[in-house]
């Protein structure tokens, strides 16, 4: 297999971590480009880290230049809902605005090649589950909205300038590297799995149920979690792909099973060996009842397959990093 420079920005992030952690053992040449304004560098051996912003267009240029860059993976994102409703300044800036210069520079020093961090978050609310690639877009907030611009813009520049892409849309990430190197951890924290973590360990008094009356098996919101590894693989694969095929393509990232959050509460609970003091209180807005991905796609083209994604996988790898030793 052909060894890649690949430039991984946001690549201190929680999914980028773990693109980056693949990248290293599929012995690719990874270079990490961040801000580290909403994260610190991972837990990773002999990997370079360069504080940047994406949108600086010079640097940009110079780092991919001088790292004689084949392919970029891009998670340099704002990326938390709630954040998006009440900042969206701040959204429209960091991951449309920033995000056109930094396309600019990828264009204009020579790299036809990108892989790109989207979301489910541009569908909004179904017409149909699970949800294929080719349900509407109708995001329902700021983030959604910015994440399916960029996914319209990257699809002018690869018809203009022939920047090819793959836009990988997730589900619900979660869970941690099985060899305890890496995990999630956001501040200010606002992930499910996380807050829930944080609960059992006695650092929250508390773990809140926003809605018990959807239309599901138990009244709770049913999500697709998909295992942060399973994630980064996909990327690697979709860089396989680019090479190979040098065609623009968009897949679905998920397990295609749905758990509701009391089915979350209980594995935590079944793990932790503890029971969570739970808290039921009312929907929040623009919550849909089932979001689960159809990823038949991903799984015949990129030969994707979400191995590490049981539910019992997902917390026990979350499970055993945060309560591993420095992250208590």
């Amino acid at each position: 297999m052909t060894k890649r420079n690949v430039l991984v920005a946001g690549g201190a992030g929680y999914i980028g971590s773990h693109a980056v952690l693949e990248l290293i053992r599929n012995r690719d040449n990874a270079v990490i480009y961040d801000d580290l304004s909403n994260s610190c560098l991972p837990e990773i051996d002999n990997i370079e880290c360069i504080n940047g912003d994406i949108g600086d267009y010079n640097k940009v240029i110079e780092v991919l230049q001088e790292n004689k860059i084949d392919v970029v993976m891009h998670f340099a994102t704002s990326s938390y809902v709630e954040e998006s409703i009440s900042d969206p300044k701040k959204y429209y800036v960091n991951n449309i605005s920033k995000g056109i210069s930094f396309l600019n520079a990828i264009v204009d020093s020579g790299v036809r090649k990108l892989i790109y961090s989207s979301s489910c978050a541009i569908y909004g609310i179904p017409s149909a589950i699970p949800i294929k690639e080719n349900e509407k877009k109708s995001p329902i907030n700021p983030y959604g909205q910015t994440k399916a611009m960029y996914e319209q813009i990257l699809s002018d520049y690869d018809k203009a300038y022939g920047l090819r892409s793959i836009c990988l849309r997730y589900f619900n990430a979660a869970g941690a590297d099985a060899a305890g190197k890496i995990g999630e951890r956001h501040e200010p924290e606002t992930h499910v799995l996380p807050l829930l973590m944080q609960t059992a360990m006695g650092h929250r008094e508390e773990f809140s149920v926003f809605g018990t009356d959807y239309d599901t098996r138990d009244g709770t919101c049913i999500r697709d979690y998909v295992h942060v590894t399973d994630l980064a693989i996909a990327h690697l694969k979709a860089i396989e792909y680019l090479f190979q095929n040098d065609k623009s393509e968009q897949f679905n990232l998920g397990s295609g099973n749905g758990a509701t959050v009391m089915e979350l509460i209980g594995a935590i609970e079944k793990t932790a060996g503890i029971k969570l003091n739970v808290k039921k209180k009312g929907r929040r807005p623009g919550d849909a009842d089932i979001l689960i991905a159809d990823s038949t796609k991903a799984q015949t083209m990129l030969n994707w397959v979400p191995t590490h994604s049981s539910i019992d996988n997902i917390v026990r790898t979350a499970w055993a990093w945060h309560t591993g030793a420095g992250r208590q």
